[in-house]
């Protein structure tokens, strides 16, 4: 018996090794080695995965049949649909359209943008759908997309051609690209209406005010958008001389109403972003029915900013019926009803507190401030009735988050993430159901995935299980180090939560490692202002180091922003130089402070960082909690000379 469990752990290992080489080999477009290697991981839980890399290598020059044969090897698996996900969008750049709509209906994920266009456009080309219908989807698509494409623009190409898609879309994809600096976006949705303005939109790109000076006779109709897309350029770095700009007689004249209100609108948000006073006047001189969602999002930040109620309200209610749901703008448009007393103080408080009751939870941060403002604290709700043990053992039979726990295993964590999303969010139409999210949840958990365990816990909005949400693993190395250098533990769980979802290994694009994402120079120069002798740059992967280092560096910047939870939070995610020019101007709320943060990275970090630690705190100490008290206000610093300027 112990001969044939080491000739079995042989081979598994042996298996584990040929999964590994075939990975390598994929990554080196290596087919000779793929073939080869492909017999060593038949049986092999992650053979599916294996057999992906080896269809996937050859799909350019594979035939329908070849393609059709992997899919069969890998029936009902992630990287089924993947593999076909990778097909279809082939296809449809080969212009293979027989094919792809044979293939169409067998993909389950259904998720890709440019998928979806390809479809969308043979719907109306085959007349299964009426065209007009389609033209709206695709040019919703089309607006979702941030990058130049093939799907969607040759979507949108032929129902340009045939007329149901008209050209105000095209120049609103230019416009959406060019304000967000994407110019190739840009160029292309110009050039479906004339090849021959790409120059022209790359100029405008290159040096937008040489272009506006250039046009000092009278625009054509034809080129007035050109304009348009001269002024958003410019706007974003100076949105000053834009609005200067705006203000020449030729624009006033020649340009619309809808095209001068676009563009106040993005005058006004670059101002906001800029946290310039003067943001709310140039909102001002546009019609807010003709501004972007996001524009009309920073108009509210503004009008937070500057305490005019009058402008929140308006905003808020010339958002699109979805954007008005959205907790943010729920919550704000409540405390406008609150302050402003319109139509009548009760009828107002009537109908905000019936807003702020729809979406009051300890969910998130401003589910939480509605639950303050309701005059309630934020406890730990109770916990879901217990999973049955068929509930359990469904979840650990299942093969899809099998394949996930041992990809991860190997230390394929990208692969094993994907194959862990779709099988709770995609493979069954709608996903999962609550228990089984709940299941697979505790089965993540159970196997120290902290990542899964919170990521599949929160898509069960009735069953709140905080002790799938909020884990606590670490937890004496946390509290421990924490109480030590005069820290509030859940604080530390909250952002630890944030940066890296427990994973101790975890690693971002730009560098920064371990459980509390530290910087490889501030890890280095922390190391030293708290004597740690010895450090060297490797060792901040190790759970104790990475602890001691990072809440070392947050206890700093806590002390260096007087106490502030939110601006050291903001300091830890963007560097303390920002927030501490973001702090300058009126004395607010934090909660507006935040809102006006311009990153919308710095600016959810900070929200949920704070919401995290409310909620470690109820768990950890068993008492109702307060999010407001941890908010405080944001203003100027009183004494400029305490700035710690060290601090990286």
């Amino acid at each position: 018996m112990a001969v044939l469990t080491a000739q079995g752990a042989w081979a598994q290992n042996n298996a584990d090794a040929a999964v590994l080489e075939m990975r390598d080999a994929y990554r080196r477009n290596n087919t000779t080695q793929l073939t080869a290697l492909m017999p060593r991981v038949r049986g092999h839980a992650l053979e599916p995965l294996a057999q992906y890399w080896d269809a996937r290598a050859r799909l350019e020059t594979a035939t329908p049949s070849d393609v059709r044969r992997s899919l069969d090897r890998m029936a009902g698996t992630y990287w089924e649909d993947r593999l076909r996900n990778d097909w279809l969008l082939h296809l449809g750049r080969q212009r293979d359209w027989a094919t792809f709509s044979a293939e169409l209906p067998k993909f389950r994920m259904n998720d890709d943008r440019q998928v979806q266009c390809y479809g969308l456009m043979l719907d109306a080309v085959e007349r299964r759908s009426p065209p007009e219908q389609v033209a709206e989807q695709v040019q919703r698509l089309w607006l979702g997309q941030r990058d130049a494409d093939d799907g969607c623009s040759t979507a949108a190409r032929a129902l340009l051609d045939s007329g149901h898609l008209k050209p105000s879309a095209a120049w609103q994809r230019a416009r959406l690209a060019m304000e967000t600096n994407r110019p190739r976006a840009a160029a292309q949705a110009v050039a479906l209406l004339d090849p021959d303005w790409v120059g022209t939109v790359n100029a405008i790109a290159a040096d937008p005010a040489k272009y506006l000076d250039e046009k000092i006779t009278a625009i054509r109709p034809r080129t007035k958008e050109l304009v348009t897309l001269a002024i958003i350029k410019l706007a974003e770095k100076d949105p000053a001389a834009a609005a200067q700009e705006m203000e020449r007689t030729r624009w006033r004249a020649q340009l619309t109403q809808e095209e001068r209100s676009w563009l106040w609108g993005v005058i006004g948000k670059r101002s906001a972003q800029k946290l310039q006073p003067d943001a709310l006047s140039h909102f001002g001189n546009g019609q807010p029915r003709f501004m972007h969602t996001d524009h009309l999002a920073w108009k509210t930040r503004a009008g937070l900013r500057a305490g005019n109620w009058t402008a929140v309200r308006d905003a808020i209610a010339a958002m699109p019926e979805h954007q008005q749901r959205e907790p943010v703008w729920v919550y704000w448009r409540a405390r406008s009803l609150q302050v402003l007393k319109e139509p009548d103080a009760i009828a107002a408080q009537a109908q905000a507190r019936e807003l702020l009751e729809s979406i009051a939870s300890p969910r998130g941060f401003y589910e939480q401030l509605a639950l303050e403002d309701l005059g309630r604290l934020i406890t730990v709700p109770p916990a879901p009735p217990p999973l049955t043990a068929q509930e359990v053992e469904a979840a650990e039979r299942n093969p899809g988050l099998q394949r996930a726990l041992a990809a991860i295993r190997l230390g394929l964590r990208s692969e094993g993430v994907r194959e862990w999303n779709y099988t709770t969010n995609l493979h069954t139409p709608g996903g999962l159901g609550e228990r089984e999210l709940l299941a697979a949840a505790r089965l993540a958990c159970q196997n120290e995935l902290w990542d899964r365990c919170i990521n599949t816990s929160v898509r069960t909005p009735q069953a709140q299980d905080h002790a799938q949400r909020f884990p606590m693993p670490h937890q004496g190395a946390v509290v421990r180090r924490a109480t030590e250098i005069g820290l509030d533990p859940a604080y530390v769980y909250g952002l630890i939560r944030q940066e890296s979802r427990f994973i101790t290994d975890a690693r971002s694009h730009v560098g920064a490692s371990g459980l509390m994402q530290v910087m490889p120079a501030t890890a280095s120069w922390t190391a030293r202002k708290i004597g740690l002798t010895g450090f060297q740059p490797h060792h901040i992967n190790e759970r104790d180091t990475n602890i001691a280092i990072g809440t070392a560096y947050l206890k700093l910047a806590l002390d260096d922003f007087e106490g502030s939870m939110p601006l050291a939070a903001a300091a830890y995610n963007a560097g303390p130089s920002r927030p501490r020019a973001w702090r300058n101007g009126p004395v607010l709320p934090a909660e507006i402070w935040a809102e006006n943060i311009p990153f919308e990275e710095t600016r959810d970090y900070v929200k949920l960082v704070l919401a995290n630690t409310t909620n470690y705190a109820a768990i950890l100490t068993g008492q109702p909690q307060s999010l407001r008290a941890r908010l405080g206000t944001v203003g100027p610093r009183g004494n400029p000379t305490t700035i710690n300027r060290e601090l990286p």
